[in-house]
Parts: structure tokens; sequence; C-alpha cells
């Protein structure tokens, strides 16, 4: 019987088999947020008469020797690791700032001045990060659920907080990690982010993305004031859509051009008339209200009319009319006789009393244009001949006129 006895002396040293040997965690997994402290909570017992040496936690043991290295001496945990136990039963541990690289099998070790002993069950700690769930498009209209979402279930009971472009929806504080947006409007639209109550660590940013048709079509026109033939102009179609529209320019009931940016390079009074602007997506369309292009030019097309033959009697006198097209129709006008510098008349008519090429010059504040010269031509001259017959009493008296060209 011999023979048994030191075998049986050296399971009990190791506790395979002793019961006075263990360590309890509670919880065993660990489900934490990232950046946030986490506290696993340890027992352990040994037997009588044994004296605490060495406490610490490990985790995989070191591939060279097999030995389990101490956690408070590895520089990636030595900041960050602290026991919170002690040597009689407590072996509780915190760790602070825990990363995703954290994620492992944790264990407490400890050496008697007889023995030493590893809780080889052990506290799973997962790290997890938090990552917002979201459509990724959505109509104006639809409702829409966000979710804030972790690889695991966290251990702590959440309060989770929403942001919207980095500032905080306080109305939505709850234990829920839905956020849900019931009849979205194009101002939903943003970057969404979840977070937990108490900890520093935010979500990564989510794009909201609402659709909708096109609203608030305009036209704006540059430049702004008067436009003159020759002017290089602009017209703007301003049309609030998602996804963008497409954009097409009518004038009168033609289509005249495509883009949002319409432009004339040398305008021409062809070009005056009504334009609007018509904005659509596969939501819908909308036209924009008519604005008018009224485009200014000097006058052209200078002529003058003669009212008769344009030969007269001496004495009598013809009436020339100026015909002038411009933009604005209000012009002056002035008379020159053909080889003179002054001017002869003013006004849309001048009536010509002697021989002469006269031509009139129409001007308004863009310019100004002559027109070709008429011939007005004088024939003859009247003479009155008086003819007195018989006495003075009861005389007759005959009165011929005479025209001698």
């Amino acid at each position: 019987m011999a023979p048994p006895l030191p075998l049986i002396v050296l399971l009990m040293i190791h506790g395979v088999s002793g019961a006075d040997w263990s360590v309890s965690y509670s919880p065993s997994h660990i489900c934490a947020l990232k950046d946030s402290t986490v506290i696993m909570r340890c027992t352990y017992t040994y037997p009588t008469g044994h004296q605490i040496m060495e406490v610490f936690w490990t985790k995989t043991p070191v591939k060279d020797n097999g030995e389990y290295p101490d956690l408070s001496k590895d520089p990636e945990y030595s900041q960050r690791l602290q026991y919170l136990g002690d040597k009689q039963q407590n072996c509780t541990v915190r760790l602070s700032h825990v990363t995703l690289k954290d994620s492992h099998m944790y264990y407490f070790r400890f050496t008697t001045d007889k023995d030493k002993w590893i809780g080889k069950s052990g506290v799973t700690l997962t790290v997890t990060d938090l990552q917002v769930e979201s459509p990724e498009r959505v109509t104006e209209g639809d409702s829409v659920n966000l979710r804030c979402k972790s690889s695991c279930a966290l251990t702590d009971r959440a309060t989770f907080i929403w942001y919207k472009n980095s500032q905080p929806l306080t109305e939505r504080r709850d234990r829920n990690n839905e956020l849900l947006l019931q009849s979205v409007r194009r101002e939903d639209s943003g970057r969404y982010s979840c977070a937990v109550d108490g900890h520093t660590h935010i979500s990564p940013d989510v794009q909201l993305n609402v659709m909708y048709p096109p609203r608030s079509v305009s036209v704006s026109i540059s430049p702004s004031g008067v436009i003159v033939e020759g002017d290089s102009v602009t017209l703007n179609c301003i049309s609030d859509s998602n996804p963008p529209a497409e954009i097409s320019w009518i004038k009168g009931g033609t289509i005249v051009g495509s883009g949002r940016i319409f432009n004339i390079s040398k305008i021409s009074s062809d070009d005056s008339g009504e334009y609007k602007c018509k904005s659509i997506n596969e939501h819908g369309e909308k036209y924009s209200d008519t604005v008018t292009l009224n485009v200014m030019y000097p006058p052209r097309n200078v002529s003058v009319l003669i009212n008769g033959s344009g030969v007269i009697v001496e004495g009598d006198s013809v009436t020339l009319n100026c015909i002038s097209d411009s933009n604005p129709p209000d012009l002056n006008f002035s008379w020159f006789k053909e080889n003179e510098t002054s001017a002869v008349g003013s006004g849309q008519s001048f009536s010509a009393l002697q021989s002469g090429r006269f031509y009139c010059q129409a001007h308004n504040q863009h310019g100004s244009q002559r027109s070709d010269a008429v011939t007005v031509t004088v024939k003859g001259r009247l003479v009155i001949l008086y003819i007195s017959i018989g006495g003075v009493c009861g005389a007759a008296v005959i009165i011929t006129m005479l025209v001698i060209w």
C-alpha cells in the first residue's frame, strides 16, 4: 500500500480533484462596449493552511514555455488593468478603455506557499462597437426604422442615445435600440449615429437619404437688369429634389434646351419671349413660373413713307413719316436735308415745303439709325390773274389761277 500514498498527496497539492481549490467568475460571459470599463467579478478558495503569495490575471499561456503571463506587467494592459481583490477570497479586476483587441478568455491565477492554481473556466470578454443599420434609400412618406446594433448583447442594461448630424436627439433616449421615423420628410435626411448613455463611444455615421419629387422650382436671370441685344444672358433653373432632377427649357410650347443652366451667348430680339423650366425625376415633376425675356435694341429698318407722290406745287407741302423698329418703341426723330448738317425738323412726321432729298434719323438709349433719303420735287408756282370787264358800275371781275411749270 506504500506506493499510492505519494500520488494521493500530489493530486491534492495540484488541486486536480481537491474540492478546496476553486475560482468562480460572475458572470462568465461579458459583452462590453468599446472604450468602456469592464469589471470581471471573481472569488477563489484554497485549502486551509496555505498562504497566498501571488495573485494575477492572465490569458493564453506563452507558447515557448507554457507559462501564463501576468497582464499587469504587459504594456498593453498595465495602465488599464486594476486589481480590486485581495489575497483572501476576492479576485475581482477592472479593465478600462477596452478595445476590440481585448476580446479574449481571461483567467485568474494564484500561488500559495505550497502550490499554484488557475481558474480554467475563465471569463469570456467580447468587446463590441456600435453600428447603425439603416435602409440605403427611402421615399418621402415612408416609415423608417433605424437600429443601433452590436455584435453581442450588452451585459449591462443600456440606455441608447441617438444623434443626427452630431447633435443629440434629446427626445430619443430610451432602452430601445431602435429609432422609428414615421412618415419621413426631406428634413429627416442627415447623418445618424447612436451611443449608449454613460459611454463615450459613438457609432460611425450612417447617411439617411430621403427621396422626394421636385419642389420649389424657379428661374433666375443673369444679368437681372435691362437686357440689350448682343448681351450674354444666363437662365438658371433652381430645383429642390432628390435624386437631382433632369431639367428642360421651354419657350412658348417648344423645348429649346436642357440642363440646369441655359445660356444665350449673343442674345437677339428673336430670343425675346416667355421661358420656364421643367424639373423631373423618378418621383414626380414640376414646372417653374414663367419668366419673360424682353430684349432691348436700337432702331433698325428705318425708312421714310411719303404721303402722296412726292411731287408738289410751290407753296404747298408734302408729309413725310419716319418708320422704325426698336425696343423700347419710344423714339426721338430728327429730319435732315441731304448734304446739310443741321436738322430741319423733328418728330415722326415732317412737312416738306421745298424740293430736295430728305431723310430721318431715329434714336433711343441703345443707338440710332438713319433712313435712306427720299426726293421731294416742287413742279411749279401758282399765279392769280385779275381781269376787269365793263365800267365802274356793274363791272365784272374775272379771276384766273394759272400754274406755271
